[in-house]
């Protein structure tokens, strides 16, 4: 199951997302837990959960790049069928559907726009109208002690969804979030709550005594029982307010460097962080410039560049690769369609520098 790892004050939790394969960091600690482990709320699906229900959609994915599947969930926004969920949850997708739980019908889901660095994307089912919507409150009027609700697609094994119950336990939470590709975001203003997440839940609606979402979930706690198996605990979501703000700015197409809007640019490379050994025998090993491509898509732009693995691309446009991360923050503002000048370094030494159309790519 690929989880984000996150750190707050000292701890770490895990966002939601549900996969068949593991690509994302798996596992995190609690600082006291590792003895002791995280007792799990008890499920109930109460009164004010179930008035939700009709409003959310499982998300599924599929990862054809890295010939894996996931699942999430989302909110439904308009009848329409303009779908709020967490960018981690199509983070990768070549192809996304929905089933809508208001009325059991699947749709192919396009996306609007997305933020990395808020875990914010929006989705819109096609050929979707008369949908139920979820009801949306005021996540700034939530105060800590609040009786609450998370509810979401909890394993990803779809159909009603699963709710679990408890309070809000803290408010204006910041969170850091690394994955397994050494990415790492600031989630910033979260409300945290003592009802249990489990993957799959991403995406899923944190909802108030009244059945009105407040808050969109996103990761949760983790610590080990004995036998070393992430348990759940204490949950975080995206306060709605603060969501709904991006989704604004996603429907008025307003692209930013923290928003991107409608299909992703693609080079068509895996990359990392190149590494140069200095004294291997007193482990001595410092990370370099550049971002290393560890394979090239066949077909893709990268490949009609001649780009291979073991290269370093240092340049884009004439601005410095510094790190694998910039590459990608780079790329992310254009679109598929835009013509890019790479610089880059082969396996000799030599530099190159050529310009290519950006294709159509999965969302980062």
């Amino acid at each position: 199951m690929p989880y984000r790892m996150l750190n707050s004050a000292g701890h770490h939790a895990l966002a939601m997302k549900h996969a068949t394969t593991p690509r994302r960091i798996a596992l995190a600690v609690l600082a006291l837990a590792a003895a002791a482990g995280i007792a799990v709320a008890v499920q109930s699906h109460s009164a004010r959960a179930a008035a939700v229900d009709p409003g959310l959609v499982d998300i599924n994915t599929s990862l054809g790049y890295q010939a894996t599947h996931a699942a999430g969930t989302g909110i439904v926004l308009t009848s329409s069928g303009e779908v709020l969920t967490n960018n981690h949850v199509i983070r990768g997708a070549t192809r996304i559907t929905a089933t809508d739980l208001g009325n059991g019908r699947t749709y192919t889901a396009k996306v609007v726009g997305y933020s990395v660095a808020n875990d914010v994307a929006v989705l819109q089912l096609q050929g979707a109208s008369g949908l139920q919507t979820a009801t949306v409150g005021d996540s700034s009027s939530v105060k800590i002690g609040d009786a609450v609700s998370a509810v979401g697609n909890a394993g990803g094994a779809g159909g009603a969804p699963t709710t679990t119950t408890g309070r809000v336990t803290g408010l204006n939470r910041t969170i850091t979030a690394r994955d397994d590709q050494g990415d790492a975001e600031q989630l910033t203003g979260l409300i945290e709550t003592d009802a249990a997440l489990q993957p799959g839940d991403s995406g899923g609606a944190l909802v108030d005594s009244s059945g009105r979402v407040i808050g969109m979930l996103t990761a949760a706690s983790a610590g080990f029982r004995f036998s070393f198996q992430p348990v759940a605990a204490d949950g975080y979501a995206i306060a709605i307010n603060k969501a709904l703000s991006l989704v604004k700015q996603i429907e008025a197409k307003q692209a930013s460097a923290t928003v991107h809007i409608g299909a992703t640019g693609f080079l068509g490379v895996t990359i990392q962080q190149p590494v140069s050994f200095g004294y291997p025998y007193f482990g001595d090993a410092a990370a370099t410039n550049g971002a290393l491509v560890t394979s090239v898509l066949d077909g893709s732009p990268a490949a009609r560049l001649g780009l291979g693995s073991g290269d370093v691309i240092t340049a884009i446009d004439g601005h410095a690769v510094s790190s694998a991360r910039t590459l990608s923050t780079l790329l992310l503002a254009r679109s598929p369609g835009n013509r890019v000048t790479v610089g880059w370094v082969d396996q000799s030494g030599a530099s190159h520098r050529a310009s290519v159309r950006l294709a159509s790519g999965p969302p980062q």
